[in-house]
């Protein structure tokens, strides 16, 4: 959003921004993070960085994935610090569900999160993007900052280690 001057417009774009990718981000951070809280609070955190940074942002498409950037760390530092990884915490208390959630098979989503969660970190990473968020390979490998054929192998390995471990738990 370009300001009369020929720049950025921060205020516009912060806006837009979080019009458009607060809720797809707060989803995003939520298959890292079990609490609801805590991934609104990391996407508030991401916007808040951003802002911070807009004078290095000279294409303001990019925002997106430096958007998507900033959730996927913020929420890996979250599960680093003082709080227990995933394989050691207990289980938060679920989210009063929502009419969406409720009609949903939740005893399959749970399984295919705990697989998602067993994955290493890159193919997590890029399963979550692709398939929740439905972004493409190059909109991935912005966001991750890797290759397309990284972000290809991280696909084919993570699917491949998901199918066994769904299989496995039949």
């Amino acid at each position: 959003m370009p300001d009369p001057a020929g720049g950025i417009d921060p205020a516009g774009l912060i806006a837009t921004l979080f019009q458009a990718e607060a809720a797809r981000l707060t989803s995003l951070a939520r298959f890292f993070v079990d609490d609801r809280t805590a991934a609104e609070d990391l996407v508030q955190e991401a916007f808040i960085r951003l802002s911070r940074s807009l004078d290095r942002i000279r294409d303001a498409e990019r925002a997106t994935a430096y958007l998507r950037s900033i959730v996927i760390n913020l929420a890996r530092d979250h599960n680093r610090r003082g709080l227990m990884s995933f394989r050691h915490r207990p289980p938060a208390q679920p989210d009063e569900p929502s009419a969406e959630a409720t009609a949903a098979d939740l005893e399959s989503r749970a399984e295919v999160i705990a697989a998602l969660r067993r994955l290493p970190l890159r193919q997590r990473d890029c399963l979550v993007l692709r398939y929740y968020l439905d972004l493409g390979i190059d909109e991935i490998a912005a966001t991750l900052q890797i290759s397309r054929n990284s972000v290809k192998t991280h696909l084919q390995r993570g699917l491949r280690t998901m199918e066994s471990s769904l299989e496995a738990r039949q």
